[in-house]
């Protein structure tokens, strides 16, 4: 399974959760229960866990990174999907800044505020 399917995966979950929430205890239904703030705790906690990982040294800090920034990018999804954001208009997004300098982007975002 290629990563974009892994992501289109977990988000059809996601919403599908979200739409029908099973009748044995989700994770995900948790989240979305609790709301934006317990998912943006999350997602903090989680990109602190990610800095973390990457200091450490050696190939057991690189798997430690693997698994904290899967456990980030999740809970990222898990905020999208409340929101009915769906997967495909990050894409575009990250699409539309391919091949622009980052730079350039971030600075053609601060003129348009």
């Amino acid at each position: 399974m290629s990563e974009s399917s892994v992501v289109s995966n977990l988000m059809a979950v996601i919403a599908e959760r979200k739409a029908r929430p099973p009748a044995d205890r989700s994770y995900v239904v948790s989240l979305l229960q609790a709301g934006d703030p317990k998912i943006l705790g999350k997602i903090a906690e989680e990109a602190a866990e990610v800095v973390a990982a990457a200091a450490e040294p050696g190939d057991g800090g690189r798997d430690h990174l693997v698994r904290e920034a899967a456990d980030l990018i999740f809970h990222a999804l898990v905020l999208l999907g409340r929101h009915d954001v769906p997967w495909p208009a990050v894409e575009a997004e990250l699409g539309r800044r391919f091949g622009i300098s980052g730079i350039v982007e971030k600075e053609s975002r601060s003129s348009q505020s």
